[in-house]
């Protein structure tokens, strides 16, 4: 009993101090303009309550914020209405191409969104997924200065 304990304790420590790096890729707005292309960094800790995120944004503004898991949406893929239930789908098909929020994304089991607030004004919100396919993670981000980035884990 003790060792099954000790096994519980040990697991949920390691669960809670998951740190998981990702870079964020402008691919359109004023950043994608840039040369060279700007690559900003982003770490999502925790896997139970908190989940944080911690992102480096243009100027060294730091953007702070919680990431929570999105429901499986109960729309069918495929449909119309599955589209407007989230407002970042349209930023899915234009990092990874038309289509793709609704064949892929929609509907995932392990589907995340965070919101992160920078020091100096910027709103950054993420979505990442993980592919049940070949258990890739992809994301895709925006900002309220109209950028929108691909996340790469």
């Amino acid at each position: 009993m003790k060792h099954k304990l000790w096994l519980v304790l040990v697991g949920t420590s390691f669960l809670v101090g998951c740190t998981i790096t990702a870079h964020l890729y402008p691919v359109q707005g004023p950043l994608s303009a840039q040369s060279p292309l700007p690559v900003f960094s982003a770490k999502l800790s925790g896997t139970i309550n908190p989940r944080t995120i911690s992102a480096t944004l243009s100027n060294g503004e730091i953007c702070k914020g919680n990431w929570i898991v999105i429901p499986q949406a109960r729309v069918q893929k495929g449909s119309d209405a599955a589209t407007t239930i989230n407002d970042l789908a349209p930023i899915w098909d234009t990092v990874y191409g038309t289509g793709y929020y609704v064949s892929h994304a929609l509907g995932s089991k392990y589907y995340d969104r965070a919101v992160a607030t920078g020091n100096k004004g910027t709103v950054l919100t993420m979505e990442l997924y993980v592919d049940s396919g070949d258990g890739d993670m992809k994301g895709v981000a925006k900002d309220n200065h109209e950028n929108i980035y691909k996340v790469v884990f």
